[in-house]
């Protein structure tokens, strides 16, 4: 079984673990890479950490922690955006995931080559951090209507034992569909495949995302708080 106490402080640890041969930054701070997204982890939410934080993302370099409350801004950073934020976990595994017959010739695996519509339809929808190497951080599936991205669902943060389902979006113009489903869905088979536990986060406010991911069996573990800080130091 997963050390489910690893999701405490999920960024933190998935930079330590699996996910520590792209990590920046050094033994109390990290980050991914600017162009995979500015999540990042401490060990300790500490002034030191800080520091370290702000050599690691350089100068105008913005970050995004879950923490377990809110926090008062550092110095010499600025608040970009905070909220609740809650962290959800599929403890059962479900049925794989039926794809209907006429969603199927719709439907594949996402490359390099759709980056930019990903990049597209995860800023006009806002399922959080997204830039254009994100989906490099696992498999990513998406639904056309011809050559245009309507939905996707991917995996973002990889702990030992756990995979976090993430960037779940629907186009405005594709919505009450059922595209979430089957994305979601096909996201979690993959992660059972590998024998690991899926689990996700949503804004606390979120409750149409939360009714869906409760559905597919996931049940809340944790209320975390999520804060977007930039780094003013040097600007």
């Amino acid at each position: 079984m997963p050390d489910a106490s690893l999701l405490d402080n999920p960024i933190w640890n998935a930079l330590i673990t699996e996910q520590a041969t792209i990590a920046r930054g050094g033994m109390l701070a990290r980050s991914f890479p600017y162009e995979v997204g500015p999540l990042s982890g401490t060990a300790e939410f500490t002034p030191a950490s800080m520091k370290e934080m702000a050599s690691a993302v350089g100068s105008g370099g913005v970050i995004v922690l879950f923490l377990p409350g809110p926090v008062e801004t550092p110095q010499g950073w600025s608040m970009v955006r905070e909220g609740p934020l809650v962290q959800m976990v599929q403890v059962q595994a479900q049925p794989v995931t039926a794809v209907p017959a006429q969603i199927a010739p719709h439907l594949r695996r996402l490359t390099d080559a759709d980056a930019p519509q990903m990049l597209e339809l995860a800023t006009l929808t806002e399922p959080g951090p997204f830039r254009i190497r994100t989906h490099q951080l696992g498999c990513f599936w998406g639904i056309f209507e011809g050559e245009r991205l309507l939905a996707m669902a991917g995996q973002r943060l990889h702990l030992p034992g756990m995979v976090e389902v993430s960037a779940v979006c629907t186009h405005p113009d594709a919505r009450g569909r059922g595209y979430a489903n089957i994305l979601i869905g096909l996201s979690v088979d993959e992660i059972r495949r590998r024998n690991a536990t899926p689990f996700l986060h949503a804004w606390a406010d979120n409750y149409n995302a939360i009714r869906i991911y409760e559905r597919m069996g996931f049940v809340l573990r944790k209320k975390l708080y999520v804060v977007a800080l930039r780094n003013e130091q040097g600007a």
